[in-house]
């Protein structure tokens, strides 16, 4: 879903991925006397998956977001190092998984919340249903564990964003239950810090006090910080709107965050398009 400027922030997106910086920096003398100039290093681009900003957008969802390898793959190749996605909690915090409706919309079985099924219990389980439309229809549902496995596979920086549906289990009134729920968001990144660049954030505001502090206490500080900038400026619609809609934003946040000296991270629904016209932008 389309967000502002900045992660975390307001749910109001319309946003794209990135990859490279636009700032032509001050021109300085050669020892000729000629003027010379230098480009910004390109950024780092986190891809994300477009939602729709209209009326009913769960009618018009294509499932583009990458939350799933196929998907993951589709934003590497696009020239995406990072990716935002989206982690959900099933009944109870009984599994960390990666999808981002509320409902099972847009999979096989019947309509359901997440947070009503078990992910491997029941008739209505959630382990092994598959996406019905958009790019990747026959994928699956992944766990947290395993999606956050196949990015560092291909290379890409996980920006996670944990939705708010998941209060059900995280802010529940029985402690046994947050406790486990909460293991299933700080576990998995607990086990790969070491090895693997992760994010986090959520835009639910009574969640994110309590995401804070574990996060915190589990000496996972600086999954909270580095986050990209947005830099879209228009909203995803189905079908797309012309990447072009997006330039003028663009160019202002190339001219406000670019640097010669580090690679910013910016994100964008858009990765293809914004990684294209980078080219010769940045360095």
């Amino acid at each position: 879903m389309p967000r502002s400027w900045n992660i975390p922030g307001p749910r109001t997106w319309g946003v794209a991925a990135a990859s490279a910086v636009l700032l032509l920096c001050t021109a300085q003398a050669s020892p000729a006397g000629a003027a010379t100039t230098a480009l910004p290093l390109c950024p780092t681009v986190f891809g994300h998956g477009g939602y729709p900003t209209g009326a009913n957008p769960w009618d018009r969802d294509q499932v583009r977001q990458p939350n799933n390898p196929k998907g993951l793959a589709q934003q590497k190749s696009w020239g995406a190092g990072g990716v935002e996605a989206d982690l959900q909690l099933t009944r109870d915090g009984t599994k960390g998984v990666m999808w981002h409706n509320t409902t099972t919309n847009g999979l096989t079985g019947t309509r359901k919340a997440i947070t009503e099924l078990w992910w491997a219990t029941g008739a209505d389980q959630l382990k092994g249903r598959t996406i019905t439309r958009g790019p990747y229809t026959g994928e699956t549902v992944y766990t947290f564990r395993e999606w956050l496995d196949s990015a560092k596979s291909k290379n890409l920086t996980p920006l996670v964003e944990l939705k708010g549906e998941a209060e059900q289990s995280l802010l529940n009134s029985d402690s046994a239950i947050r406790e486990r729920a909460w293991a299933e968001v700080i576990a998995p990144i607990s086990e790969r810090i070491a090895s693997q660049k992760i994010m986090i954030y959520t835009h639910d505001t009574a969640l994110k006090p309590e995401l804070d502090k574990r996060i915190k206490a589990a000496g996972l500080s600086a999954t909270l910080t580095g986050h990209p900038s947005w830099v879209d400026g228009i909203g995803w619609e189905e079908p797309p709107p012309a990447a072009s809609g997006n330039y003028a934003s663009w160019q202002a946040a190339w001219t406000r965050l670019g640097s010669t000296t580090a690679s910013v991270p910016v994100a964008t629904s858009w990765t293809k398009d914004l990684t294209t016209w980078l080219q010769g932008k940045c360095v």
